[in-house]
């Protein structure tokens, strides 16, 4: 593997930018000797953005006047279904391949992989950059190989080589870089030669989940948090407007946020033998993975005797069908033997949990709802639609951009069909 990403990278110019703090610098990763095919020169441009954690109802709720305007020159959900667990990385992953986690590999921000001993999770950055934990196809290798050029400002899944492909322009995810910066940056990729443009841009903002997850979904921070979003979208907006390019924009977010019983954190219900079983929690679930299969029944009914109103235990081989999350259908086998799933406020945590939190089943926790909205030449003026699962934005991306998606995945036209200009 490590051969592997030596080679990839070696085709790569990393091009050295400043940031407008002269403390800060970043490194645009550049892939040297991509031109849009003459075909694709003329197709849509697309800014794919989200603000993580920006709950179904936070527009309206905290006020987010330039999004409530931008969309009713465009379109609005009433809301989109995250696919459990509604957590960050996986709904990021379904958002760009179409798959639910337990079909693209994502299952979790915490897993394990029973085969080889190995962990992942958002701070394991060897993790994140290892292109075995993620399967299907993200839509800017969708893009680039059917060579229409891709960039991409930060998004989970933009850092790996996945299918042995690198987006052409990229970042490498930091929290450090001025919102005004990375503005112009998404300019400075507009303004390029048409042969050099990329027609698809995704953008990631973090700090409404961040002011989620500390203070709670209701808090002023939060509030505070989804203005500098709000404010940032109109700033974005109006730049990428002077470059004269007819160019669509997507907001969208991975999931709500809902309020936490952070004074009674849940503990696993037995004391757990790490010779026996390896634990990966997620919050809002845990997976046991049992080392000897005989031993699966008993460790089961020892939980499922002390089972309350607070969680629920399940064998993954008979996990309720509305998760989408059983042993038969984990394309990856890392859901494990058995399984807790958590009945928000509840929430499992060794330490203290957060005020603020997801990760459950949106059916039960309509707070883990997200957010969708769309404007620009291609997308209908003024429409509104019903809720939707979010498997359906990477079909309708492929559709806008004229991708044509060769493998079976999870969502349909549906969306594009409601919502895209014919």
């Amino acid at each position: 593997m490590k051969k592997t990403i030596l080679s990839i990278f070696s085709a790569i110019v990393l091009t050295v930018s400043v940031t407008t703090n002269a403390q800060e610098v970043e490194e645009q990763i550049i892939i040297e000797n991509r031109v849009n095919d003459i075909k694709q020169q003329d197709k849509p441009y697309v800014i794919l953005i989200s603000a993580d954690g920006f709950r179904y109802d936070y527009a309206e709720k905290h006020g987010a006047k330039n999004l409530m305007e931008f969309a009713k020159n465009g379109v609005k959900a009433d809301a989109m279904y995250p696919s459990f667990p509604s957590v960050t990385f996986p709904n990021h992953y379904t958002i760009v391949t179409g798959l639910t986690p337990i079909h693209h590999g994502l299952v979790g921000n915490n897993m394990y992989d029973r085969e080889t001993g190995e962990r992942y999770s958002l701070g394991n950055r060897n993790a994140v950059i290892n292109s075995k934990w993620y399967g299907g196809t993200p839509i800017w290798n969708l893009a680039e190989q059917n060579k229409m050029l891709a960039a991409c400002y930060y998004w989970p899944g933009s850092e790996a080589p996945i299918n042995g492909m690198f987006p052409t322009y990229s970042y490498k995810y930091s929290e450090k870089s001025p919102i005004d910066y990375r503005i112009q940056q998404v300019v400075n990729w507009l303004e390029l030669p048409a042969e050099k443009r990329p027609h698809l841009i995704t953008f990631y903002f973090p700090e409404v989940d961040h002011a989620g997850h500390s203070f709670g979904p209701d808090a002023k921070e939060t509030k505070e948090a989804v203005h500098f979003v709000d404010e940032s979208i109109k700033k974005l907006n109006d730049a990428v407007g002077k470059t004269g390019l007819k160019v669509n924009f997507v907001f969208v977010s991975d999931h709500g946020m809902t309020r936490i019983d952070n004074e009674n954190p849940l503990k696993l219900p037995i004391k757990i033998d790490d010779s026996k079983v390896q634990v990966a929690s997620n919050g809002s679930y845990v997976s046991l993975f049992v080392k000897n299969k005989n031993d699966i029944e008993s460790i089961y009914k020892e939980i499922k005797a002390t089972k309350n109103h607070t969680f629920d235990v399940y064998k993954t081989t008979n996990v309720p069908s509305k998760y989408h999350f059983d042993t038969k259908n984990d394309r990856y086998n890392r859901i494990g033997d058995i399984i807790l799933i958590a009945h928000a406020p509840n929430y499992f945590s060794n330490n203290n949990a957060p005020k603020g939190s997801h990760g459950f089943y949106v059916k039960e926790t309509p707070e883990m709802k997200a957010t969708f909205m769309a404007w620009g030449p291609n997308f209908k003026k003024g429409k509104e639609i019903n809720v939707f699962p979010n498997t359906e934005v990477y079909p309708m991306l492929a559709k806008l951009l004229g991708l044509p998606i060769t493998e079976k995945i999870d969502g349909s036209n549906q969306l594009a069909t409601k919502i895209l200009v014919k």
